[in-house]
C-alpha cells in the first residue's frame, strides 16, 4: 500500500482501538519498524495528528482532551493523491493572485494544509510557486472592504446599497441592488445584479463601486439562472444584453493561426476559408468591448457585417489616425 493508504489505516486503527502496538501497526501496514516510525512522525509533525505513546497501555493512541472527543481531529486532505494536491496548490496560487491580499485570509488555512501534505514530496510547495508565474497587467485596484460587503450580501441573499462611479460621465449614483453573482473577467471583478433603480439586470465593475452597505432587513430579489444567462451571457464580453446582433469578422491567414484557436464567445462560429483566412461570427449586445478587440488586431481583421459595427470601427480608426 502507498503512503496515503498507510495514513488512512493508521488513523482507522487509532480511532477504533484503545491503543495500537508497534507490532500491530507493522502487521497491518506490512512495512518495517522504521517505516511505521517515520509515518507516525510525519503525521505528528506535518499534519498535527495528536498521536502519543502511552507507557501504561504500551501502545500508540490519540491524545483526547475529553470523552466523546474522537471527532475533533481529521487528517487533512488525505482523499487527494499527489497530482491532485499539486493541482490544488496551483489553483491556490492562482486564486491568491487574482487580487493581492483580497482572498489571502480565507485561502491561508487551506494553503497551510496543502503545504503539510506536500511536505517532503517530490515537488514541495515552494518549488511549485517558484515555477508558476501569473501576471495581471490590466487588473484595476479595488477596495477589499467593498468586495467583502458585496460577497456577504451575495451569499447572505440580501440587498445592497452601492455608490457607483460612471467613469464615462464621471457621475456617482446611489443604487439599491440585489446581487446575483460575482464574475472575474479579464483580470477584474464584476457584480451581476438586479438594479432596483433601473428595474433590470446590470453588471457593475467592482472597482467602480466606491461604497457598499448591506441591507440586513431586505432580502435580495431572486433571478433565475436562465434569465441571468439570457440577459448577461448571450452577448459578447462583459457588456451583455438580451437584444443581440451578429458580428461577422474576417481575419488574414497570418492572424488566423492564432484566432482560429481562440474562444471569443460560447456561441461563436468559425470557418477557415480556402485562402487560409478565418471567418468568425459572434453575437454581441453592446459593441464597446467587441470594437476594442477588433482594433487590437489592426489591419489583420475586417468587419464584414453589420454595417453599424463596420462604421464604428472605421470612425475609431480615423480618429486614431488624427493623433498621428
Amino acid at each position: 500500500m502507498d503512503r496515503t493508504e498507510r495514513f488512512y489505516t493508521i488513523d482507522r486503527l487509532l480511532r477504533g482501538r484503545r491503543k495500537v502496538s508497534l507490532h500491530q501497526l507493522m502487521e497491518e501496514l506490512e512495512v518495517s519498524r522504521a517505516t511505521v516510525r517515520r509515518d507516525l512522525e510525519y503525521m505528528r509533525d506535518r499534519m498535527a495528528a495528536p498521536i502519543v505513546w502511552d507507557a501504561a497501555l504500551r501502545g500508540y493512541c490519540y491524545r483526547l482532551e475529553s470523552a466523546g472527543d474522537d471527532d475533533r481531529y481529521a487528517l487533512p486532505g488525505l482523499w487527494f493523491n499527489a497530482s491532485e494536491v499539486y493541482a490544488l496548490l496551483t489553483m491556490d496560487h492562482l486564486l491568491s493572485s487574482l487580487q493581492p491580499g483580497l482572498l489571502e485570509p480565507h485561502i491561508q488555512p487551506l494553503r497551510e494544509r496543502i503545504r503539510r501534505l506536500l511536505g517532503s514530496g517530490e515537488h514541495p510547495a515552494q518549488e511549485v510557486e517558484k515555477r508558476i508565474r501569473i501576471l495581471y497587467m490590466a487588473s484595476r485596484q479595488m477596495d477589499s472592504r467593498v468586495f467583502a460587503s458585496i460577497a456577504n450580501a451575495l451569499m447572505g441573499r440580501r440587498q445592497l446599497l452601492i455608490v457607483h462611479l460612471n467613469r464615462r460621465s464621471n457621475l456617482r449614483t446611489e443604487r439599491i441592488v440585489s446581487p446575483q453573482r460575482l464574475a472575474h473577467y479579464r483580470d477584474n471583478w464584476y457584480l451581476d445584479c438586479w438594479c432596483h433603480l433601473r428595474k433590470g439586470l446590470r453588471s457593475f465593475a467592482v472597482d467602480a463601486i466606491e461604497g457598499a452597505e448591506l441591507k440586513e432587513d431586505q432580502p435580495a430579489k431572486e433571478v433565475s439562472d436562465n434569465k441571468l444567462e439570457k440577459v448577461l451571457g448571450s452577448g459578447y464580453g462583459i457588456f451583455a444584453g438580451d437584444r443581440t446582433h451578429q458580428a461577422v469578422l474576417r481575419f488574414t491567414p497570418e492572424a488566423a493561426r492564432w484566432v482560429a484557436s481562440e474562444k471569443w464567445h460560447s456561441q461563436q462560429e468559425g470557418t477557415v476559408e480556402p485562402d487560409g483566412s478565418f471567418r468568425l461570427s459572434v453575437p454581441y449586445a453592446k459593441e464597446t468591448e467587441l470594437v476594442m478587440d477588433i482594433l487590437r488586431h489592426g489591419s489583420d481583421v475586417e468587419v464584414l457585417s453589420p454595417t453599424s459595427l463596420r462604421q464604428t470601427v472605421r470612425q475609431r480608426l480615423a480618429a486614431t489616425l488624427k493623433q498621428y
